[in-house]
Order: structure tokens, then C-alpha cells, then sequence
């Protein structure tokens, strides 16, 4: 009986385990390193302060290893409590049944309890490292305008400065590398997160590339290149534009410098790739947005009055202000607002009614960058020796005319 248990209870497990990685599969997940449907991923994920974007893939998957842990304890079970059986069928005494099956059979229950609540928890783990990035994506097929503006700029309102360094020329089928520096004092400036606490700046990047470059394989990268990402995660943006790669959120005080390493193409391997210039696009941002993709705003806003008039109430986050002709507004204010009107202060309409909380920023910039082909540099090279010699040689024949005129008595 504690046999037949056993085993049922183990392939309880294997089930939950089945649904849990189907489920992991078919749910979408915006930047997961160990999803191969988003292409390859450099580095490992890194989680960040917002609760309000949960990736349901990771957490199941989750909750997989630790049903995949808890059915390898059924078989266990299952085994122990065959082998008990086993033997005492085998023995020519005959001896007194303990209890040791019961005991199983409690263990095993005990065993898929735990496993159950384990899948719940897990599941309910929000996932917050993806919840910036899948916005834009689900948002927009190309985050490119045609105007130039990245579709990063349409949340986060706030404009800062950023600072993107890269080679002038590269040759075919090499690693370059790109620094994009996202300057701010992340070790001070602190973001309001939302549920109104406050918490540090997180990071994140955009590279817009022309078809055909693309974002460095792991197995080519030299060892210095992955000592400078310091385990940094970059993903293509969607399937269609894998020359479009993304990164972040990832903690400000440890990353704001970027180490992107880019993939040159070949041009005799990829004829739409010709050599010549080439236009690449880059976007930096800090901290957390003022407008979600639904178009309603964030906690991490500045409130303005409503109306003129008097406050006459502070309920909480809630401001009533009373207008001259008796009606009454309310302005509601985001988790953490720091509200800076009193009680009986008279305010005008559009007036700031709490601090701004927004410390943050996006940036973007436009760079150039040159496909060189060694055989212009070495014909460069060549005319440049002949110009030299060619000057040369006038130079030398112009000190011999001299010579002998000197000599003629010229």
C-alpha cells in the first residue's frame, strides 16, 4: 500500500513539473538569460525595485526546479517503500511489520504539500528585472522613429545627458567595443518605487545598429571584454531586429558604464553591407519612468492643484481644495508624494502641490562609424611613401643644382 502511494504521489510530482515547464515555455519573457527564444543573452539577469511588471515565466520556472527536486524525493520514497516490501516477502521468517510504511506514506504526503505551497510561492515571486523593458516592446515593432526619437523617451519624460565612445574605423569580422556612459550620483540621488518607499536608480540601454551587425557571440569575446561587463546582460530587442540590442534595469552604482561588445560584418560574406559609413543610434536612461505604456502616470511625479481655491482638507495623499463657488476638487497623488500645501493655504490652479520626485532621466545620441577595408589602407599607404620619396628626390636634386652652380661660380 505505502508502495502504491509512493508512487502515486511521484508521478503527482512529475505532472506538476510537466505543466510548470509547459507553462514556462508558452509564457513570454522580455529579457530571461535562460529563455533561448530571445536570442542569445550575454551575461546574467539582474532584478530591480518595481513591483509593477512581473515576468509569470520565471517564476514558474522556479517553481519547477523545486517540484523537479521534489519528485526525485517521491521516487525516493517509492523505492525505499519497494525495497521494505521486497524483503519481507523474501524473508523465510516471518517478521512483525513496523511502522515504517505508514511512516513513508506520511512523508510522501508531507513531500507534495510542500512541493505545492513551494509551486504557489515561487509562481507568485514577481519576476521585476523585464519590467522595464517589455513596454517598448510590446509597444513598438521598431523603437525608432522616423523622426529619430527613441520610443524609450515617451515614459520617461525627464531628458539627461549621456555619453556614448566608440572606434572611427573597424575592420571585417572583429569585436569592437562601445562604452556608453550614463552619468548621475547614484550613491546619493534616491527614486520613489511603487509602493512609495524610496530606493536606488536603476540603468538601462538602447543600441539601434544597421542590419547585419550584430551583438558579439559569447564564445568570441576575449577575456579583457568580459572582465569589462562585468556580467552586464544584452539582448536583442525582438526576432525581426537582432541588430537592435537592449540591457537593463540593472543597478545604477555598479553599471553606469556599459561595455557593449559589437560584432563587425563581413562584406564579402554580406553583400547589403558595403564598406563605408555607417550611422548607429543609442539611448541611455535612469531611473523609472512618468508615463506607462497605458498612458496613466507613475508615482514618480509632481502634482499640480487642480483648481484655485483653498485646501481645506489633507486626507492622507488625497487634497481637497474648496473653489470660490463652493464645489470641492480632489487631487489624488502618487505613493510617497511629498505634499508641501498645508490646510487653509490658498493655491492657484496648475500650482505644484508636492515635490518632484523624479531625479532621473533618458538620453540618446548619434554616432558614426566606418567599415574600413584594408586594401584603401594599404593603398593609402602606398601613395603616401611615393608622395614622400617623390618630394624627396625634388628636394635632393635641388641641393645638386645648387651644388653646381655654386661650383660654376654662379
Amino acid at each position: 500500500m505505502a508502495h502504491r502511494m509512493a508512487v502515486t504521489l511521484a508521478l503527482m510530482s512529475s505532472l506538476l513539473v510537466a505543466v510548470a515547464a509547459i507553462t514556462n515555455v508558452m509564457v513570454p519573457s522580455a529579457f530571461v538569460v535562460s529563455n533561448p527564444s530571445r536570442g542569445f543573452v550575454l551575461g546574467v539577469n539582474h532584478g530591480v525595485s518595481d513591483t509593477r511588471q512581473t515576468n509569470v515565466g520565471s517564476s514558474i520556472f522556479m517553481g519547477s526546479v523545486v517540484a523537479s527536486m521534489m519528485a526525485a524525493t517521491g521516487f525516493v520514497v517509492a523505492g525505499v517503500s519497494r525495497r521494505a516490501i521486497t524483503r519481507s516477502q523474501r524473508c523465510v521468517v516471518k517478521v512483525t511489520h513496523t511502522e515504517q510504511p505508514d511512516d513513508a506514506e506520511a512523508f510522501a504526503m508531507r513531500t507534495v504539500s510542500t512541493m505545492a505551497s513551494a509551486v504557489l510561492l515561487a509562481g507568485s515571486l514577481p519576476d521585476n528585472a523585464s519590467a522595464y523593458p517589455i513596454f517598448a516592446q510590446q509597444n513598438y515593432k521598431d523603437p525608432r522613429e522616423a523622426t529619430g526619437k527613441l520610443a524609450c523617451a515617451n515614459c520617461h519624460l525627464a531628458s539627461k545627458q549621456i555619453d556614448v565612445r566608440l572606434p572611427h574605423e573597424v575592420l571585417p569580422d572583429t569585436i569592437f567595443k562601445t562604452y556608453i556612459d550614463i552619468p548621475c550620483k547614484y550613491e546619493k540621488r534616491k527614486q520613489p518605487l511603487a509602493d512609495g518607499n524610496k530606493g536606488p536608480l536603476n540603468v538601462g540601454a538602447i543600441a539601434v545598429m544597421p542590419e547585419g551587425w550584430k551583438l558579439a557571440p559569447k564564445d568570441r569575446l576575449p577575456k579583457p571584454i568580459k572582465k569589462e561587463m562585468k556580467g552586464l546582460a544584452w539582448a536583442p530587442y525582438s526576432k525581426e531586429h537582432p541588430e537592435i540590442v537592449v540591457a537593463g534595469p540593472v543597478p545604477g552604482s555598479k553599471y553606469s558604464r556599459m561595455t557593449l561588445p559589437v560584432l563587425v560584418p563581413d562584406p564579402s560574406k554580406d553583400k547589403n553591407n558595403p564598406f563605408g559609413k555607417y550611422s548607429f543610434f543609442y539611448g541611455g536612461n535612469r531611473g523609472r519612468g512618468q508615463v506607462y505604456p497605458e498612458g496613466n502616470n507613475s508615482n514618480n511625479n509632481q502634482y499640480f492643484a487642480n483648481a484655485a481655491g483653498t485646501v481645506t482638507a489633507i486626507d492622507g495623499l488625497k487634497v481637497t481644495i474648496q473653489k470660490a463657488d463652493g464645489s470641492s476638487s480632489v487631487v489624488e497623488c502618487g505613493a510617497g508624494a511629498g505634499i508641501v500645501v498645508e490646510v487653509g493655504e490658498v493655491v492657484k490652479n496648475g500650482e505644484p502641490i508636492t515635490t518632484n520626485p523624479n531625479v532621473g532621466g533618458f538620453g540618446q545620441e548619434e554616432k558614426e562609424l566606418v567599415l574600413q577595408d584594408m586594401n584603401r589602407l594599404y593603398a593609402y599607404c602606398a601613395i603616401g611613401t611615393s608622395i614622400f620619396f617623390s618630394q624627396l628626390a625634388f628636394v635632393l636634386k635641388k641641393k645638386q643644382f645648387e651644388k653646381v652652380q655654386l661650383a660654376e661660380g654662379f
